[in-house]
């Protein structure tokens, strides 16, 4: 059956595009007027090879969902319309799949949420509770909105932070890369040199020289024990107490620490606070926020504030005890608590503090690379002094 892309707009003036496999035209016009969608251009999408390369969902997928879904469903579009019509435009492949089976089962008569729940590697326990929470308080529009306001600016904060690591990270692949090309490349022809000539070799040169020849004889060493790092890392990281330790040093290195700290301080603020202004109880906001908080020692400490507030204490305690929270965080949490506007202290806190992991970035990103570039020029540098200086010495005997 073959495919066909088109345009048009639903009742309410909504532009829709698309792809649809149908019989021919005619037929795909039917099956859109069905769905009250006024056809404006169909063409027939051209043969290719039906190839998977990759069926991975990234989460501005998800995020653009939720955008385009809320925008619908506030335009007044009916839901199972909504679902059809994102179900044949969305740009992943598998999504478009998943989309058009929560159609399926929202169209059976299941409710949006239980929907959403079948397919939990896509839609986390916050998507899901947050869409419940608005199918029961009837505000499903409202709480999209919102859903999709926190999705945008958590991709933008991660993506903020995995940028602040990539340039050093980079960086210093490429140092190690140029050190270890001189010294197993490069500075052996120099060895060679200076065997032939039979120089005296000044204690920099010779130390140069025996790491390059530990290098190349045990080249393989080297490779399978940075292998060895890499699974034990992966290893530990997923024990308990190991991914706890990994998490507390994570926080301890200088500036990389303070960049996480921060982050950390305003995903769970983000996150808390639009579970709360959403109408999620308190206990599942926080149970949710622990699980979606991306480091083991924030994550304990929101779990001992869920125990704090189910024996009638404040969340305050454990996020002072962590140390993970800054004081003005607790402060500013226990007005809110106190005063019955924890929700929105929670969100200003979320903005500042995405203020903060900004400023964190460009402070990281501005000590970071002269640091880097200093390390590098220092051994690269290094190693070709200690290369040239039996030259010198051969010269003045030469003279």
């Amino acid at each position: 059956m073959p495919v066909f892309e088109y345009k048009g707009k639903s009742v309410t003036g909504v532009a829709v595009q698309g792809q649809l496999k149908a019989k021919n035209k005619a037929d795909l016009q039917r099956m859109l007027r069905s769905n009250r969608i006024l056809v404006t251009s169909v063409s027939r999408k051209a043969s290719e090879l039906n190839i998977k390369i990759g069926t991975g969902i990234k989460k501005i997928h998800i995020s653009r969902f939720t955008r385009q879904f809320s925008t619908m469903i506030g335009a007044g579009l009916p839901m199972v319309q909504c679902l059809d019509i994102l179900s044949q435009q969305m740009e992943a492949a598998e999504l478009r799949k998943i989309v058009g089976q929560i159609k399926e089962s929202v169209q059976s008569g299941t409710t949006l949420s239980e929907a959403l729940r079948k397919h939990k590697k896509v839609f986390d326990d916050l998507y899901v509770n947050m869409v419940e929470a608005g199918e029961v308080g009837g505000a499903l529009d409202t709480i999209l909105v919102r859903l999709a306001n926190y999705r945008e600016k958590a991709d933008q904060l991660a993506r903020k932070v995995k940028g602040a690591m990539v340039y050093p990270i980079v960086v210093s692949i490429v140092a190690i890369g140029v050190t270890v090309a001189m010294l197993k490349f490069i500075v052996p022809v120099f060895a060679k040199m200076f065997s032939d000539l039979g120089a005296e070799l000044p204690a920099p040169t010779q130390i140069v020289l025996n790491v390059s020849n530990i290098l190349n004889e045990y080249f393989w060493a080297f490779i399978l024990a940075i292998v060895a790092m890499v699974v034990a890392y992966r290893l530990i990281g997923r024990t308990s107490n190991g991914r706890l330790q990994i998490d507390k040093l994570k926080l301890r290195i200088p500036a990389i620490g303070t960049l996480i700290r921060k982050s950390s301080v305003a995903r769970f603020s983000r996150t808390l606070g639009t579970l709360i202004s959403s109408g999620v109880s308190i206990l599942d906001a926080l149970d949710t926020t622990a699980r979606t908080a991306g480091n083991r020692v924030v994550h304990d400490a929101i779990k001992k504030a869920t125990v704090a507030i189910a024996e009638g204490d404040t969340i305050t305690g454990p996020l002072k005890e962590s140390g993970v929270f800054p004081p003005m965080v607790v402060q500013m949490i226990s007005v809110g608590e106190k005063t019955g506007g924890l929700d929105d202290m929670l969100n200003k806190i979320a903005d500042f503090y995405d203020e903060e992991v900004d400023a964190a970035v460009a402070a990281l990103t501005s000590l970071i690379e002269p640091v880097v570039i200093v390390v590098m020029g220092a051994v690269i540098g290094g190693i070709l002094i200690a290369m040239y200086l039996p030259m010198f010495d051969i010269i003045g005997k030469i003279n």
